[in-house]
């Protein structure tokens, strides 16, 4: 009998049986080595500055990240050691500044045996169960949010990938047969196309325009009220006073801002393109979490009139990223602008016969397995399970917000809608640029390692921000955050 194969033996392919029982001891040492490194922290960052991470990655890697001859086992389990001791901890209670959680463990084991397989879902035969597997998460996730049963989808990398394909089959379906034109660019065009967004929308919506060469400048911003929303009255405004060469490719409605998790009025929005005959897109990253709780559910009332909706499920349904997912009310959307065949991955009889994959559906070619993860995930937990997740998430929130309120230090810059808190520290000295010292303040936490809190302008100033996606913080987690924000603010006065 051959002896066993060894931690990276070189000839193993990972799907293979040998290969596949190699992985599985690949990962143990590796998990086992980083979790002996995550014992060792004492924060979300490691305590160093990016110069001094920069010279430590220079001094463990002196002949860069490809050397001449390979360091084996042990170079692999020293990377590994590395990079736990020294990356983000999103599991770190402390760790709130991005929409970017903790990966559920159930989600990130099945991301492992996707890698294994390497399957694509371009075609059906680069890998049958992955395509088959996506078309159901798809479903179930147009059904969620309302779409009858020929609504369909397509997961992509990320919200800004959703986005810009939102937006392709908009423009399409706005300027029709006009392909020749399109190629050409539009810079010559009597038309000008337009397309709507709150002042507070993702910077996405311009970068599609950009790509899809409708130019930035194309972007209509619509003011926001004080509730952080788009102001529908301006938005009425706006689509009856076009000028005359204005095309509306689409009205784009944000549910969850990523400054402050608000949504935008989603009846009222809809029923405005609808009176203009102009196509809506739901830009729902953040906010179609809320699709998975009853609690929440109510704040996407009316997203179901929308065309396409985008949902980050590497967001508030806590996947390894990227899973974001793009959802057509009218499947047949995707035909009309993605609809490629080609006679080498999906020839017209193979489709026929049942064998199309999913080239159609998306902007990529090879595209890995995502679905797995999302499908493993939605099975262990279900709806309630997720939505249960994210219900955790809103009341550590709640709790953070009425801790800045009560605290004479801090100010409450709006309530949370979702699971994001935005606020800012007030220093004690009378005159005291406010503004350096609450990015002074951030920063203190960051070179020490000891909190991770997001910050933005969008107030007018510089505010600090909590976005809250590890359900398993608590309120005592939340209190101990705000009061190292205030000895933070308190250290950087003093120090003045």
């Amino acid at each position: 009998m051959p002896a066993p194969p060894t931690l990276l033996e070189p000839d193993l392919l990972a799907a293979d049986p040998a290969g596949l029982a190699d992985v599985g001891r690949l990962v143990t040492e590796l998990t086992r080595e980083a979790a002996g490194a995550l014992r060792r922290r004492t924060g979300p960052l490691p305590a160093l500055t990016p110069q001094e991470l920069a010279r430590l990655l220079d001094a463990q890697l002196p002949e860069g990240p490809l050397p001449r001859t390979g360091g084996g086992r042990e170079a692999v389990l020293a990377l590994a050691r590395s990079y736990a001791a020294h990356t983000v901890d999103l599991a770190d209670p402390h760790a709130a500044a991005h929409l970017q959680p903790p990966a559920l463990s159930v989600a990130a084991a099945a991301d492992v045996l996707a890698s294994v397989f390497n399957a694509s879902v371009d075609t059906w035969d680069s890998g049958p169960y992955a395509v088959e597997i996506e078309r159901r998460v798809v479903r179930a996730l147009a059904a969620l949010a309302g779409y009858g049963p020929e609504g369909d989808g397509v997961l992509t990398p990320g919200g800004t990938a959703s986005n810009l394909q939102a937006l392709l089959i908009a423009r399409d379906a706005a300027l029709g047969a006009r392909r020749d034109v399109r190629s050409a660019g539009l810079t010559g065009l009597a038309a000008e196309p337009v397309v709507y967004c709150s002042e507070l929308a993702h910077f996405s919506v311009a970068r599609a325009c950009a790509v899809l060469g409708l130019g930035e400048d194309a972007v209509r911003l619509i003011p926001a009220d004080g509730a952080h929303r788009m102001r529908t009255d301006e938005l009425a405004r706006a689509l009856a006073g076009r000028r005359e060469n204005e095309v509306p490719i689409a009205v784009v409605a944000t549910a969850g801002t990523t400054d402050y998790g608000s949504v935008d009025p989603l009846p009222e929005i809809a029923a405005l393109a609808a009176r203009h005959g102009v196509r809506l897109h739901v830009d729902a990253a953040y906010g179609g979490g809320a699709l998975f709780s009853d609690r929440m559910r109510p704040l996407l009332d009316g997203i179901e009139a929308a065309d396409t909706v985008t949902i980050d499920l590497h967001k508030t349904a806590w996947q390894p990223a990227a899973a974001s997912v793009l959802l057509a009310r009218d499947g047949r959307d995707f035909a009309a602008t993605t609809g490629l065949r080609v006679a080498y991955l999906n020839p017209d009889d193979d489709g026929a016969a049942g064998y199309d994959g999913l080239l159609g559906h998306s902007l990529a070619t090879t595209r890995r397995a995502d679905a797995l993860k999302v499908a493993a995930t939605f099975l262990a937990l279900g709806q309630e399970g997720i939505g249960a997740m994210l219900d955790a998430c809103h009341d550590l929130a709640l709790h953070a917000a009425g801790t800045v309120t009560s605290h004479p230090r801090l100010e409450l810059t709006a309530a949370p809608t979702l699971t994001t808190v935005v606020f800012r520290y007030l220093p004690r000295a009378r005159g005291a640029d406010a503004d350096a010292v609450n990015g002074a303040l951030r920063r203190r936490l960051l070179a020490r390692g000891t909190a991770l809190i997001g910050r933005t302008d969008a107030a007018g100033g510089v505010r600090l921000k909590l976005t809250l996606l590890n359900p398993q913080a608590t309120k005592n987690d939340i209190d101990e955050l705000i009061a190292a924000v205030v000895a933070a603010g308190s250290a950087v006065e003093e120090a003045a």
